[in-house]
C-alpha cells in the first residue's frame, strides 16, 4: 500500500500554504457519495524530451468521485479507498475508524467492506484484513477475486494495523493494547475555544497503547514478535491518534516509525533492533516521502505560492535537493520513474481557504506541464460525508 499515512492523506488547514510537520489530526465524517459514471482509457506520452517513456495502461475515471471502477496508471492502481467516520460509543468513548471500499477483481468495481483495516498485496490478488473491534487476534488473507478469506493467521498479541512488504511475502502487524483509532473518556484532551467562554472543554482522547510488532511470513504464517511500546509522553498525546503503525522501507530490509519527539523517523531491523542509519533530509517531510521505482527520486512538499502556482517538489533521494517541480498540491504515488499521481485542485478555482480542497487525482510528468485527470473532484470542504482517500498498490 502506498500511503500518504500511514498511510493515509493528512490535510493541513491550507494545502496551498502547508509546511512539513511530523503529526496531523484527521477526523472526517464519511458516507460514500457517488458521482456520474464515465470510464476513459488513455495512453499518455509525458514530456517532449527524446526517449521519454510512455505511461502504460492508464485507466481514468474523470467523472467518478469516489470511483466505482478501477483507476490505474503505469505500475500502480487504486486498490482501495477509505473514508473516516467518528462513531460515538455508549460509555462516552468514540472510535474514529475507517470505512473501506476494496477493488473486486471479479466485478471490476470498488465495493464497500466491513473490515476495520486492510492492505492489498503487490499484484492485487490478496488483501490482509482485520475485523471490527480493534485490536484483534487474527489476520485474514482474502482473495480479491472471490471476496472470501482463504486463511486466518492467529496471533497471541492483538493487532491494530497490517502492511505487506514490498515483495508481498511478509506482513508487519503492529500490536496494541487498546483500539489505535479509539478516543477514550478516561484519557481526555482539552480542545481550545470549544466552549462558549473560550476556555475550551475536555473531550475523549487517544491512548498511546502500542506494544510492538510482528513480522509474519505469509506462506507459513510464522510470526516473530518484537516488543516496541509507544512512548507515553505529552508529544505523543498531541498526535490526536493512538495509531503508531510500523511501515516497510522501500527495499523491505528495514521497518520505520514516525518519530513523535521531533521530525524524522526511527528505523529498525525485522528483529526489532534500532538501526543507526544516517538521518536523511527527506525523513523530515510529512506526509512520508514516496520513492520512485528506481529509488533515485522522492516526493517532496508543496512548492507553489508564487504567481498562484499549484506545484509540488520532486527531490533527489540522496541529497534532498529539488530535482523538479510538477503540477499538484500533494504527490501520492509513482506511475513510473518519470510520472506521478497527485491531488490537484482546479487552478481557476483553487484559492486558500476556498477552492483548495476541491481536488482530483491527476497524472503528471517530470518534464511536461500536461495534466491528465484520473478521478472526479472531491467537494470543496475538508470535512464532509464521503471525503475519500485512495490507497495505491503495485499491480
Amino acid at each position: 500500500m502506498s500511503r500518504s499515512d500511514d498511510s493515509a492523506e493528512r490535510e493541513r488547514p491550507s494545502l496551498l500554504h502547508r509546511r512539513s510537520r511530523s503529526l496531523a489530526v484527521a477526523a472526517v465524517a464519511a458516507v460514500a457519495v457517488v458521482a456520474a459514471v464515465i470510464g476513459v482509457s488513455l495512453a499518455l506520452t509525458g514530456g517532449d524530451q527524446e526517449g521519454q517513456s510512455e505511461v502504460s495502461d492508464v485507466v481514468a475515471r474523470p467523472d467518478q468521485s469516489p470511483p466505482r471502477q478501477l483507476i490505474a496508471a503505469g505500475q500502480v492502481a487504486v486498490s482501495a479507498y477509505y473514508t473516516t467516520k467518528l462513531v460515538q460509543q455508549p460509555n462516552g468513548d468514540a472510535v474514529n475508524g475507517r470505512e473501506w471500499s476494496l477493488y473486486n477483481a471479479a466485478t471490476k468495481r470498488y465495493e464497500k467492506t466491513d473490515w476495520a483495516w486492510l492492505d492489498v498485496a503487490p499484484g492485487m490478488k490478496t488483501a490482509a484484513v482485520l475485523e471490527r473491534g480493534l485490536p484483534v487476534n487474527r489476520i485474514g488473507l482474502m482473495s480479491l477475486s472471490t471476496g472470501k478469506v482463504q486463511r486466518w493467521i492467529k496471533v497471541d498479541k492483538s493487532v491494530g494495523g497490517v502492511q505487506f512488504s514490498p515483495d508481498g511475502k511478509r506482513l508487519v502487524a503492529t500490536t496494541y493494547s487498546h483500539n489505535p483509532d479509539g478516543l477514550f473518556k478516561d484519557a481526555p484532551v482539552r480542545v481550545q475555544g470549544a466552549s462558549e467562554d473560550g476556555d475550551g472543554r475536555e473531550m475523549p482522547g487517544p491512548k498511546q497503547s502500542r506494544t510492538g510488532f510482528y513480522v509474519i511470513d505469509v506462506d507459513s504464517g510464522q510470526a516473530q514478535f518484537s516488543e516496541r511500546p509507544a512512548k507515553k509522553d505529552s508529544l505523543a498525546a498531541m498526535a490526536g491518534t493512538g495509531r503508531q503503525d510500523f511501515s516497510w522501507s522501500r527495499d523491505g530490509e528495514t521497518l520505520w516509525e514516525q518519530r513523535l519527539d521531533q521530525p524524522g523517523r526511527n528505523y529498525y531491523d525485522v528483529n526489532g533492533r534500532l538501526k543507526s542509519l544516517p538521518r536523511q533530509k527527506t525523513d523530515l517531510i510529512f506526509p512520508p516521502v514516496t520513492a520512485s521505482p528506481d529509488g533515485k527520486l522522492v516526493t517532496g512538499g508543496f512548492a507553489g505560492g508564487k504567481d498562484g502556482q499549484i506545484v509540488s517538489a520532486v527531490l533527489d533521494a540522496k541529497t534532498g535537493k529539488q530535482s523538479a517541480v510538477v503540477p499538484g498540491q500533494q504527490l501520492l504515488a509513482w506511475a513510473d520513474n518519470t510520472h506521478l499521481i497527485a491531488w490537484r485542485c482546479d487552478p481557476s478555482q483553487c484559492q486558500p481557504g476556498k477552492g483548495e480542497f476541491r481536488n482530483q487525482l491527476v497524472l503528471v510528468g517530470l518534464d511536461s506541464d500536461k495534466v491528465t485527470p484520473l478521478s472526479g473532484f472531491r467537494k470543496a470542504q475538508v470535512e464532509y460525508a464521503g471525503r475519500w482517500n485512495p490507497v495505491f498498490t503495485k499491480r
